[in-house]
């Protein structure tokens, strides 16, 4: 038994005889074809578990050929070889329904991995015998089961399940857009449990959360000696996730540098640990995540965009939870539930209809995260049977000074800086009304820069925390509810410095 049958198709003789050599050195059944109409005809005759087509060829183009294979719902898992740094016809290649791509001057190591790879999918992990009936091979798995945690039976739901249904049997890469909060990583893992990858692992790293002169040994491992504290080899993050997927969150935040450096992984397929001499190939597929439009980031030359074009191939769009209100209900619940098991209570307490409505009628700017907050806080205010509106502590609830008329996003942002000082021990404010109602109600002008305004709000409260905590950043991160790591951003953002006679935190 053969370990499969492949179809080569290229216009240059010498590249058809050395694809094949490599082929059937390894055990496959190879057929090559030297134009788009030859390799139609072969098609016709026969069936393949992978094609192998370079872009150009003398009568047409490579991806017609692809096409052809998605439109008849054939079998073959299509491989694409564009020119190096070719990267739009890549992406437009997988668009297409290509299962992967390789760049010239094609690796051969590189291109048996792929084609073992692609052949182990055919057959559901095993040999496909090269005579079997089209179509006749393992399902992959059951997207529908893998997108269960992705709670809503929404339309603008429905859509993200549907493209995750699509886009999960390929290596395509997918960018997942939305704002912070709707979940990107949840879609990440769906689309991973959805993929023929779903035995391999799932590493998720947020690139904004490494510090910069650790990337590269974070990403790519390092060797033994490579540098001071490098007492023993250790893997990188590509290496933990080889046979599995790589979730970048927050790609946004990735400084030029390293993007360059991944940019060079992903078109190589290789990583080299620092400290090595030599590469190692790598099997990950890349799935990234932002909050950032990156269009207008590679505009304002703060993304590469030849890195852009390489992760942007499917873009999966999460909804803010604002546009899909009628998944709240269903949402609240199942948080209610995993705080009450969390919490060892012996039944979730249940929403009062004016909770429940006011809910709906919030416009949650944190989406899901500031959901599952806003519950937390509700249950231990509550009575522990019901959750009354009272006890969500909703700025907008039904009823309030702003409910007759739907908050501005900065209205929100001011309502929400200033709930934050209101709860503060030590920090008096004034009490607390819908921000338009304030502004609207007073004498004083308006700010005519209100993104200034409320940054010297927000800086006026760190300052205060920091002061009431002898400059202790844990300390004035846990009374504010920020990470570390945020408050840190937020101070080096404002400009606030920590005097040295002050500083008492080691963590930093």
């Amino acid at each position: 038994m053969t370990m499969g049958s492949i179809l080569v198709v290229d216009d240059e003789p010498d590249l058809r005889a050395v694809y094949e050599l490599a082929l059937v050195r390894e055990g496959y059944d190879v057929d090559t074809a030297g134009t788009v109409s030859d390799a139609r005809e072969l098609l016709l005759k026969n069936q393949y578990q992978v094609m192998i087509t370079d872009m150009r060829l003398p009568d047409g183009l490579g991806i017609e050929l692809v096409r052809m294979v998605g439109e008849n719902n054939r079998p073959e898992k299509c491989l694409v070889v564009t020119a190096y740094g070719s990267a739009e016809n890549a992406v437009e290649a997988l668009k297409a329904g290509a299962f992967d791509y390789l760049t010239k001057p094609v690796n051969l190591k590189q291109l048996r991995q792929i084609v073992a790879t692609a052949i182990h999918i055919e057959g559901g992990g095993h040999a496909v015998a090269p005579n079997s009936a089209p179509g006749a091979k393992s399902p992959p798995p059951d997207a529908a089961v893998a997108t269960r945690q992705l709670l809503g039976h929404s339309a603008v739901m429905q859509q993200v399940r549907n493209v995750i249904a699509k886009v999960a049997p390929t290596m395509a890469p997918v960018l997942v857009l939305g704002e912070s909060g709707t979940g990107k990583e949840l879609v990440a893992h769906a689309i991973h449990q959805s993929s023929h990858r779903a035995d391999g692992p799932f590493i998720a790293v947020n690139c904004g959360a490494i510090p910069e002169n650790l990337m590269e040994a974070e990403f790519f491992g390092y060797r033994k000696g490579a540098f001071t504290g490098a007492n023993e080899d250790r893997a990188g993050l590509f290496a933990s996730a080889a046979n599995g997927t790589l979730f970048l969150d927050e790609i946004g935040e990735l400084p030029l540098a390293m993007q360059a450096k991944l940019l060079r992984v992903i078109q190589e397929r290789a990583v080299r640990p620092v400290g090595a001499n030599i590469e190692e190939a790598v099997d990950v597929r890349i799935i990234s995540a932002t909050h950032r439009k990156l269009a207008e980031e590679v505009k304002k030359g703060r993304f590469r965009q030849d890195l852009f074009y390489r992760l942007n191939v499917i873009e999966v769009l999460v909804p803010p939870l604002r546009d899909r209100q009628g998944d709240i209900e269903e949402i609240a619940q199942y948080i209610l539930q995993r705080i009450c098991r969390e919490s060892g209570l012996s039944a979730p307490p249940k929403l009062t209809p004016e909770a429940l409505q006011a809910l709906m009628s919030y416009g949650f700017p944190g989406n899901v995260r500031e959901l599952e907050n806003i519950l937390h806080r509700a249950v231990a205010l509550s009575n522990g049977v019901v959750i009354t509106r009272e006890d969500l502590s909703l700025v907008h609830a039904p009823g309030s000074a702003s409910a007759a008329e739907p908050a501005t996003h900065a209205e929100q942002m001011t309502e929400h800086v200033l709930a934050e000082a209101k709860n503060m021990p030590s920090l008096p404010v004034a009490p607390v009304v819908a921000a338009g109602a304030v502004l609207r109600s007073s004498d004083e002008p308006l700010p005519t820069n209100l993104s200034d305004h409320l940054d010297q709000i927000e800086r006026g409260m760190l300052v205060r925390a920091l002061e009431m905590h002898n400059f202790n950043r844990t300390a004035a991160a846990a009374q504010l509810g920020l990470t570390l790591r945020q408050i840190r951003y937020r101070m080096e953002r404002l400009g606030i410095d920590v005097p040295e006679s002050r500083d008492n935190d080691n963590a930093c």
